[in-house]
């Protein structure tokens, strides 16, 4: 079915656009007319590609694009402005094609009488349950403009975390990458012109450390297939593996008892788990289903069954502490501060208290591991590199002292 966009106005002269999916122009005409919109110009959308359409399908809408329309939106709420005129305004000022093309929908859909929350739940590219679940808890107590304000700065935290990780990352991936391709060509092209000069000079047995290094760089070469083919194979049966239930939950547990990524990633999940279930709670979103959201967003499968535990108590009657205090993941601290909460009836204050202590946390452990990582990876470049004179500088030391 073709896709039409259109520009009309309404009775007032204000502007209205978007697309509608139609069998012709005139099913659309139509579709205007009964919303009492006045058409300006028809224009049909050229069909993309299949290609196009499966990256489509996979681009999602930038964080930071979400940040700033959810803090426009929230401004404007609270101007008086009506919903429909805020994603008019927003949905032609933004830049990013896949937040336009969600605005362009959800701005159709509200248009025909159906809840804010409602069309946001269309585009989960865009907009996540979290957020949906907020914007459904604002429409019914009424402070949408304060509960898109909370959403904005969740996003913003959530943002700034993650570009933390990335730039703690990014020195060693880039150092891992480089020493690779300097191994990669000294092994296989070096290594292969010396063992020509090794063999010209006579050399008829070389040090151990020289055959090892020579027969590793040979046989890559001759068996190169060989070797990708088993490289795939391990990745695919790690993807497999990790695809299942039962090993996506034995990998993430793996992952937190790890000496020192174990630890971050463990804080990491507590910060998220708190500060998710407290943005929800304090947005009037009911505890089970706070639970049953902060569960899927959880990002580490054995942190989630803690947290499923705890809507099972929740649902029994029991404390959200309870499981909580039963598993070595959460700390006596997280522990006591929830239940401190749950008996003062403050609980979404504790967890963002919680959320910012692990957060700084977090951020003072990337900072460590930075200044940690620098030295062991000089020190491991040294010695690879060390080896590799070593295994070329010995033959011809032997060669030399014979000679003497």
């Amino acid at each position: 079915m073709p896709t039409y966009q259109y520009n009309a106005i309404d009775q007032t002269g204000r502007p209205h656009s978007g697309s509608l999916e139609a069998e012709s122009h005139e099913v659309v005409r139509t579709r205007l007319a009964e919303q009492r919109l006045y058409i300006v110009n028809i224009t049909e959308v050229k069909a993309s590609s299949a290609i196009a359409d499966v990256f489509k399908g996979w681009s999602k809408a930038k964080s930071k694009d979400v940040v700033v329309f959810s803090r426009q939106f929230a401004t404007m709420i609270d101007a008086g402005l009506s919903v429909l005129r805020c994603l008019d305004i927003l949905q032609r000022q933004t830049k990013d094609p896949v937040l336009r093309e969600a605005l362009a929908g959800v701005r159709h859909d509200v248009n025909g009488g159906a809840s804010l929350t409602d069309a946001m739940n269309k585009h989960p590219r865009v907009f996540s349950k979290l957020y949906v679940n907020m914007v459904r808890s604002a429409e019914a107590g009424g402070i949408l403009d304060q509960v898109l304000d909370r959403l904005a700065t969740f996003l913003e935290n959530d943002m700034e975390m993650k570009n933390k990780v990335k730039s703690a990352m990014m020195y060693p991936t880039v150092v891992f990458v480089f020493a690779s391709i300097v191994m990669g060509v000294m092994m296989w092209y070096v290594l292969p012109m010396f063992a020509k000069i090794f063999q010209d000079m006579g050399i008829q047995k070389l040090p151990l450390s020289t055959s090892i290094m020579l027969g590793f760089a040979t046989g890559t070469r001759q068996y190169w297939w060989l070797v990708l083919i088993v490289i795939i194979g391990i990745v695919a049966a790690f993807k497999y593996f990790q695809s299942t239930p039962t090993g996506a939950l034995q990998i993430d547990t793996i992952i937190l008892k790890l000496p020192v990524m174990g630890e971050i990633v463990t804080k990491l999940s507590i910060s998220r788990f708190t500060r998710t279930f407290g943005t929800l709670i304090s947005s009037g979103v009911p505890v089970l289903r706070a639970l049953e959201i902060t569960t899927d967003t959880a990002g580490n499968l054995a942190v989630a069954q803690v947290i499923e535990q705890a809507k099972i108590s929740v649902r029994d009657g029991e404390k959200i502490s309870d499981p909580m205090q039963s598993s070595p993941l959460f700390p006596v601290m997280v522990t006591q501060m929830v239940a401190i909460g749950e008996e003062t009836g403050r609980l979404d204050q504790m967890l963002e208290k919680i959320a910012d202590f692990y957060d700084a946390e977090v951020d003072n452990m990337l900072k460590g591991l930075a200044s940690l990582i620098e030295p062991v990876m000089i020190v491991g470049l040294g010695i690879m590199v060390g080896f590799i004179a070593v295994s070329v500088i010995t033959p011809i030391y032997s060669l030399i002292s014979a000679a003497q």
